[in-house]
């Protein structure tokens, strides 16, 4: 193969070697053409620069057509579950919840609830009914997450704040001003809803996990950092996905499988509200559970900032999408959003735009509404009264005064759901470490049985662990027209010619140094060979090649190998990255950073999906490509393979007996966020069948999930594992290319 030929096909006739490679080029001096970057310079890579952060800016460009928006809504969906540790969705049973202590009203009554949504991990809430009506009727449900409010459902605004709330025309009743998560609960039963006030982790009795913890957590805990003992936001806990939003999108979504089995509410009119914090909850829960029919998500959906609560964020989550898009999977099913003098201030002008295109695209465009209100960071009358406008037209409520008036609220004492014949959980270490552990068997139970041992079951562990490594490496093979390669060097050797050149991806701006090497007495057969050290462990000190490469260079294989992210001419010092990059926020948190920007195990792995790409769709037509990841470069080559099979005719693996699951540090260079949840590097090895794998120092055993994937069918056969000397790995991965083509 002669990676030239993609560029320069004029100098066929100028050099004498195989008419399968299309040109070389003139043939350059060491002198007259640099061999890679000048001295001190870094590619010009746009992952070099600033890392995005939840400040960014999140434009949505709607799909052109219905088919094209699936495809992209079953991705981004697919990304939100994964993200939130629900892909695939755990064990769901009819939920038990202890219902108890109601207070009644003149137009309302309302019951205190718990429940456990997983062992350990409690939803509590209050639930108002409409009073009166039919025996037999059955009501609509509105779901309604509160948000970042003070003391959250127990919140209450005081004498003084209603004062000045009322003469700035925010609100209009001492009551609701005061009390305005009561308020639209009390107004919304009025016209015959049932509503569910539920609480966030940490706020009034959502006391499962502590506030400090859920949306305060800020330094790292190293006693709640081991494989044996974790706790939240630990390394651990983000090998498993384990995280507060996704915590509280299962607590809503358990809250709804509750609130439709009970016997008086409709299921086939859902609605979902809350402000701020309450508001991601709202959108999450209503782009992920299609049993919502209509939301109402409040100064929280804009451009702009994402949400600044531990609880808002996850790794994964807004990687490539943002507020506005994940807004847009609620189509068509109606959805209406408040703006407030904050980040949603500009929500008429960037974003609503975008979604009423979206909505006319798929038929709907009365099903999408946005309003800027003139008031700092609310849920107040103003806006509270275009959402019951919004749920009368769209839940079909037929209620015509739709205006609050004042009511009784509910006393702290009166709302409590933990008392003395109702004990709350004690909230220590001991319990997170156990309420944790607990969620994350219920979510392996889908996993677990998922074995590849045929046809059939191997398609479904590909598409559901398939489908999450898919969005955890967040990229495919690249398309042959995304890559430019442009040549640094051409030098010849003794029987092959050395090039150095550039990968450039263009969609993305990125920028891959490669080097090239290309026998004389081409094969056909190309070897792209991945090291720690990037393309220089090619060579010796000297220049001259190893003994390994040496010897598949002789036998007449080209050789690509690659600087990947942070690697080689990524390093301006030389010197291995010895921690991620990370956004600057103070709070050590990686879902801050994590949550818009790839982890970098999966960059490196895409710069290896750049060069798989680049090789396959070579113009020389190479007839069989191999894939060799040394030291620590193994399991990315396997990641590659894993997420674009079938492109390499072989794959050579050494893995050291790594697994992810021994990683202890959030910015572990290596990290890969949900590996240990989906099998770990086994998963990832398993993943790569039916392609020819050859394992390198893996362990005493091969990994039985392996074996299985390739105990039958097109695999059968193609699995080996080779032990020896860490430093003779290199001669053994090419003795058995050179021994198995």
């Amino acid at each position: 193969m002669n990676p030239n030929a993609l560029t320069r096909r004029d100098a066929l006739q100028r050099v004498a070697v195989s008419t399968a490679a299309i040109g070389l080029g003139a043939r350059l001096a060491d002198a007259d053409v640099p061999r890679a970057t000048p001295q001190g310079s870094l590619p010009d890579d746009p992952r070099l620069g600033p890392l995005k952060d939840l400040n960014g800016y999140f434009p949505f460009s709607p799909s052109s057509s219905p088919a094209e928006w699936a495809k992209r809504k079953e991705y981004v969906k697919r990304q939100l579950l994964v993200a939130c540790g629900l892909w695939p969705m755990p064990p769901q049973p009819p939920v038990q919840a202890t219902v108890h202590g109601r207070v009644e009203r003149d137009t309302h009554t309302v019951d205190r609830v718990y429940f456990e949504s997983s062992p350990g991990l409690y939803v509590t809430g209050s639930l108002y009914r409409p009073q009166g009506g039919k025996a037999d009727q059955k009501h609509p449900v509105i779901l309604c997450p509160h948000g970042h409010w003070s003391q959250g459902r127990f919140h209450d605004w005081g004498e003084t704040k209603v004062k000045q709330e009322i003469t700035a025309g925010a609100e209009k009743f001492e009551a609701g001003g005061r009390h305005p998560l009561q308020a639209r609960c009390v107004q919304l039963a009025r016209m015959g809803c049932i509503v569910f006030l539920y609480d966030m982790q940490g706020y009034a009795d959502g006391g499962s996990l502590s506030y400090q913890l859920i949306h305060r957590f800020a330094k790292q805990r190293p006693d709640l950092s081991t494989p044996e003992r974790w706790g939240m936001f630990s390394a651990q806990s983000e090998l498993r996905l384990i995280n507060a939003l996704g915590i509280q999108t299962w607590n809503s979504i358990r809250a709804l499988d509750w609130l439709t089995s009970l016997p008086d509410v409709d299921a086939d009119r859902i609605g979902i509200t809350g402000a701020s914090g309450g508001g991601t909850q709202t959108f999450m829960l209503a782009a992920l559970d299609e049993r919502v029919t209509a939301a109402f998500p409040a100064v929280m959906v804009s451009t702009a900032m994402q949400g600044g609560c531990t609880c808002e964020n996850a790794t994964y989550l807004r990687v490539n999408t943002g507020n506005i898009e994940i807004a847009a999977l609620t189509a068509p099913r109606p959805i209406a959003m408040s703006g407030a003098n904050d980040w949603t201030v500009e929500i008429e002008t960037k974003g609503l735009p975008e979604l009423k295109l979206h909505f006319d695209m798929l038929g709907v465009p009365e099903n999408v509404e946005a309003k800027h209100f003139d008031f700092p960071h609310n849920y107040n009358f103003q806006s509270r009264t275009m959402m019951y406008d919004f749920f009368n037209r769209h839940l079909k409520l037929e209620y015509e005064k739709i205006t609050e008036s004042d009511f009784k609220p509910l006393s702290k004492e009166e709302a409590t759901v933990f008392n003395d014949d109702h004990p709350a959980p004690v909230l220590d270490d001991d319990h997170e470490v156990d309420a944790l552990r607990a969620l994350d068997e219920l979510s392996q139970q889908p996993i677990a049985a998922l074995i590849p041992t045929d046809e059939k079951s191997r398609s479904k562990f590909r598409r559901v662990v398939g489908g999450a490594f898919e969005v955890m490496i967040g990229r495919g093979l690249p398309d042959a027209d995304e890559i430019e390669y442009k040549r640094l060097s051409e030098t010849e050797r003794d029987g092959f010619f050395e090039y150095t050149a550039f990968l450039n991806l263009k969609k993305h701006g990125e920028q891959l140094p490669t080097a090239f090497l290309y026998p004389k007495d081409w094969n056909k057969e190309v070897v792209i060979w991945l090291s720690g050290q990037g393309k220089s462990a090619l060579f010796n000190a000297d220049g001259s090649l190893t003994t390994p490469i040496a010897m598949l260079v002789r036998k007449g294989y080209a050789v690509a190998s690659i600087d990947p992210l942070y690697t080689g001419e990524f390093l301006k010092d030389g010197k291995p990255l010895t921690q991620s990059r990370k956004v600057p926020n103070p709070r050590e948190f990686a879902g801050y950073t994590l949550g818009y920007n790839h982890p970098l195990f999966s960059q490196r792995v895409h710069d290896i999906l750049t060069v798989m790409s680049f090789v396959k769709n070579h113009e020389s037509e190479p007839q069989r490509s191999h894939l060799v990841g040394l030291d620590t470069t193994g399991v990315q080559a396997a990641a590659a393979c894993a997420v674009a099979p079938g492109v390499v005719d072989t794959l050579h693996v050494s893995t050291g007996g790594f697994r992810f699951g021994s990683i202890t540090d959030i910015r572990d260079v290596n990290l890969l966020p949900g590996a240990v949840k989906y099998g770990d590097v086994p998963a990832i090895l398993a993943l790569c069948a039916p392609t020819p794998l050859h394992l390198l120092n893996d362990g005493p055993q091969t990994p039985k999930l392996v074996r299985s994937a390739y105990g039958f069918g097109k695999g059968l056969g193609k699995l080996s594992h080779s032990r020896g000397p860490t430093d003779q790995e290199p001669d053994i991965a090419a003795r058995f290319i050179i021994d198995q083509s």
